[in-house]
């Protein structure tokens, strides 16, 4: 009698261990490289996640770029993504990085979170900065604007087009690029900044090795960018804790999110970004990339959503949040995923 007891307690303890390890569900969340601004700011954002939601499991799986996330979400091979509204435009049109991409597609991406904006622009060695004046005189230049399947490529090229300016792309390693410049093997390189606050690790890096000047385009090129749909913002020098040998920097946002699919319910992503919102004070701590939600995260999603509520949609999840916090839009309702 007693070894049955024992042998039934058992039972039911492996039960219950089974029912709670099968219960938690894994999120293979795509990011993009080591070294960049979405993986340090992913690594930061499952940590809290994982931390308060035990009922899933995130993992955090670099990628060469935001855009692998997001195809691999849409073909199965992840469950979250890092996306952002120029790859929603590009597959909403089936254009550029996206070309023919839909046939192979296996489920819709929709937006979920929205997190910062990626703020673009150029840098060029200070030894050019009397012969490279504006952003024409990089026609023909040889430009490392990030990695192929980067959105910040992709953006910044997008404003290179609007111009009429025809670069020279130079594909080198994240680790490379500030000896490259330093060296004079490539004139110029992509510069950001993250949440208007952060810089990527790989630009630190960079400034290491070599002595860049912010390059900003001309009045006239803004009012060029600003007329093709650009959004320009003056970023503060010293975010860049270095010399930018200029008294401002002139750069291009656009919208990134973290993003999961209706795989996760409504009511879990509800409660996904209740929790995000609860620590929103560390995690902008813990990467300055979260300052602009910890500012004002309805107002942010308000304004990611208007990004791209007419590219891919939205997941209820953030829908009831937003309706939640007043700042829904109700011309939005036909774009909810069902």
């Amino acid at each position: 009698m007693f070894k049955r007891t024992l042998a039934i307690l058992a039972a039911g303890l492996l039960l219950a261990w089974g029912g709670s390890a099968f219960s938690q569900k894994d999120i293979r969340w795509g990011t993009s490289a080591v070294g960049s601004s979405g993986h340090r700011a992913l690594v930061a954002l499952a940590e809290v996640l994982n931390r308060e939601m035990p009922k899933y499991q995130i993992t955090v799986q670099p990628t060469p770029g935001a855009i692998v996330s997001v195809k691999g979400y849409a073909t199965g091979q992840f469950d979250g993504y890092y996306g952002s509204d120029i790859a929603f435009w590009e597959l909403s049109k089936d254009i550029k990085r996206f070309k023919g991409f839909k046939t192979s597609m296996k489920r819709q991406p929709v937006q979920s979170l929205w997190t910062f904006t990626v703020e673009l622009g150029t840098a060029i060695h200070v030894r050019n900065k009397d012969k490279i004046k504006n952003w024409h005189d990089l026609d023909g230049k040889a430009l490392f604007l990030g990695n192929p399947p980067w959105d910040t490529r992709a953006h910044l090229e997008r404003a290179y087009e609007a111009l009429g300016v025809k670069h020279n792309y130079r594909q080198v390693d994240l680790s490379a690029a500030g000896s490259l410049l330093e060296s004079g093997r490539i004139d110029g390189f992509a510069l950001y900044s993250n949440g208007e606050a952060a810089v990527p690790p790989w630009i630190t890096e960079a400034s290491l090795a070599t002595d860049w000047a912010v390059l900003n385009p001309s009045a006239e090129q803004i009012a060029t960018l600003k007329k093709a749909g650009f959004a320009i913002f003056e970023q503060k020098p010293e975010v860049f804790k270095r010399d930018v040998h200029a008294d401002k920097v002139i750069l291009l946002p656009f919208y990134y999110g973290f993003h999961v699919g209706l795989e996760v319910p409504e009511e879990d992503l509800y409660q996904m970004i209740k929790v995000i919102e609860k620590n929103l004070t560390a995690l902008a701590k813990a990467d300055k990339a979260f300052s602009q939600i910890a500012k004002d995260m309805p107002g942010f999603q308000r304004r990611g959503v208007t990004s791209a509520a007419d590219l891919v949609p939205i997941h209820p999840g953030l829908a009831k949040y937003m309706r939640e916090k007043g700042v829904w839009d109700a011309k939005w309702d036909s774009r909810i995923a069902k």
